[in-house]
């Protein structure tokens, strides 16, 4: 009898929030918060607020154009002469330019900072690497049937729906009022054009800005649901970045024997020992012509102490029992500072008696 297992039922699932170094890593590699329709809406509302604003500018360089055409051109029996033609083609191009230009400007600038806005200042050249994973037709096919692709192709027909409903009964109601141009001047016709185009656009526009609106928070969503990690990712990132506890553990270990090592070298510099007598010793240092104060070499409570007071021995140097000076000395002063100025009357008396005792040997 086969036994099958899917393996897949024990992948641990991506419940944690992306943490900060994840959300760096992936903003390196160009993956972002980012909608296009947030920058496709307020585009196409720059742009015809723009024609809007322009309409007259507009509106006044087209005619003066067109009487510039009948007048210079049109009246002339050679016309159709190489240089006459050319001038003419740049005659068009720049007045084309002179109309586009003010509106693809906004464009520009609004698109810049609709980017900008949403995903920061962000340079990298990892997304114009190759990949030759996208090559694969295999993956290529599942991309196309993606869950993805197929949230990107119902936005868009809600998208055509909505915007070409609002387009259409706009539209619809103007009909009277495109054909009641026919046989108007040329400016009623131009400005009756400008302003449904406007109207179109702008309703466009802020139809476009609803979806925007929805697609970001929609982006929003998939954005951190991709980002998301499992657990022991959460723990592995922890090791890499604040190192791993048992190492680090090992590493204080090693500090703390060497910092000991060194301590109990310094105890025979020591001018007394001040003990508990069992449970404390401190190991004080006075030369006045290097400090202004008394200081701690050493201390250590009971078999460091016992340790202390061994090599104190060994060294012949002076042992004083004073239990109270002894437990405050070591629960106020670090090896290595100097004894506070409380202190001073005390341990100046010991320092005292040792010198006298010292004296009489």
């Amino acid at each position: 009898m086969e036994l099958k297992i899917n393996l897949q039922l024990f992948t641990e699932e991506k419940t944690e929030k992306a943490t900060p170094k994840k959300v760096k890593e992936s903003r390196e590699k160009g993956q972002v918060l980012q909608s296009k329709e947030v920058n496709s809406a307020f585009v196409l509302l720059g742009a015809f607020a723009t024609l809007l604003f322009l309409s007259g500018y507009i509106g006044l360089t087209m005619k003066s154009f067109t009487t510039h055409i009948y007048h210079e051109y049109l009246n002339l029996g050679y016309l159709f002469t190489t240089q006459n033609i050319n001038r003419l083609q740049l005659a068009v191009l720049y007045n084309i330019l002179k109309i586009t230009m003010p509106i693809g400007m906004v464009c520009l600038i609004i698109g810049v900072l609709c980017s900008y806005m949403q995903v920061g200042y962000l340079f990298t050249t990892k997304t114009l690497a190759v990949k030759f994973s996208k090559l694969n037709p295999l993956e290529g096919f599942k991309r196309m049937f993606s869950m993805k692709s197929l949230a990107e192709l119902v936005k868009s027909f809600i998208k055509i729906i909505m915007v070409g409903l609002v387009v259409y009964r706009y539209a619809i109601g103007q009909m009277n009022t495109i054909f009641n141009t026919i046989g108007m001047e040329i400016e009623v016709i131009l400005e009756t054009i400008i302003h449904i185009t406007v109207n179109i656009g702008l309703r466009a526009g802020v139809m476009l800005l609803v979806i925007a609106i929805l697609d970001y928070y929609y982006q929003k969503y998939e954005y951190q649901k991709n980002l998301k990690m499992t657990k022991q990712e959460v723990k592995e990132e922890y090791k890499q970045t604040e190192g791993n506890p048992q190492i680090k553990s090992k590493i204080k270990e090693k500090q703390r024997q060497m910092s000991m090592s060194r301590m109990m070298q310094d105890v025979p510099k020591a001018d007394v020992i001040i003990t508990n007598p069992t449970h404390y010793a401190i190991a004080i240092q006075y030369n006045p012509q290097q400090f202004q104060a008394p200081k701690v070499l050493a201390k250590g409570q009971d078999l460091i102490a016992q340790n202390i007071k061994k090599i104190a021995i060994e060294n012949n140097l002076p042992i004083v029992e004073n239990k109270p000076l002894a437990r405050i000395i070591y629960s106020t002063v670090e090896v290595g500072d100097s004894i506070p100025p409380e202190l001073y009357q005390a341990v100046a008396e010991v320092l005292a008696y040792v010198y006298e005792i010292n004296k009489k040997i």
